[in-house]
């Protein structure tokens, strides 16, 4: 028998873009490019440690922007409902260290990420867990037996959202969403937990269905 699950991007979706505060906060404006305007993740991550690099930015400058972030309005709330009914894995291309501060306000839900490469405080490289490790993650959670339900908003969810069993866009940009508009696309947190909590029904009615066959 089949269970829901339940897989959210991080950054757009529970929190700020942690890039753009970075960007406002110093001024460097080419630092507030992100997935919803970039698809290609390499070329954006080797773009954005040339500005550092350019700029002598170190990590702790970066982690100390991170530290006055908030999660956006309601999603704390959002996020422990959804837990309270269905499990739920975060699947990010953020970085170990930057989340921690808006994981401990969220109070500690699973993140999958990836991990920073520092040498004497300064971000000289980045390390993928995995190559596509939001796609090959539900993947793996659909050969478990898990009906995975997934939420995102920039071009880097998009292999999570066809992976998945339901793909949902939360707040994405037009430029995403006409890209790719098979994808039920919500705005605000109810109407994401009533697909979700519709999509969860849909996937009890067919295990009670195959299990009459």
């Amino acid at each position: 028998m089949k269970q829901s699950i339940v897989t959210l991007d991080f950054e757009g979706v529970l929190v700020p873009e942690m890039w753009i505060a970075v960007a406002e906060t110093t001024g460097i404006l080419e630092l507030s490019r992100t997935t919803r305007d970039e698809p290609d993740f390499n070329k954006l991550m080797l773009g954005r440690l040339a500005i550092l690099n350019q700029r002598s930015l170190k990590l702790s400058d970066i982690q100390k922007i991170i530290a006055g972030l908030r999660p956006l309005d309601g999603a704390k709330e959002f996020l422990d409902e959804l837990r309270s009914i269905v499990q739920v894995v975060i699947l990010s291309d953020t970085f170990e260290q930057f989340a921690w501060p808006l994981l401990r306000q969220l109070a500690w839900p699973t993140l999958l990420c990836h991990k920073l490469v520092v040498e004497d405080g300064h971000i000289v490289n980045y390390r993928l867990r995995i190559a596509e490790q939001k796609r090959e993650a539900v993947t793996a959670l659909r050969q478990m037996n898990y009906s995975v339900i997934a939420a995102g908003d920039s071009f880097n969810d998009i292999a999570m959202l066809l992976a998945a069993d339901v793909g949902v866009f939360f707040r994405a940009p037009d430029t995403v969403k006409k890209q790719f508009s098979q994808f039920q696309t919500v705005e605000g947190y109810a109407d994401l937990m009533k697909l979700i909590r519709k999509a969860m029904m849909e996937a009890e009615v067919e295990n009670r269905s195959d299990g009459a066959t």
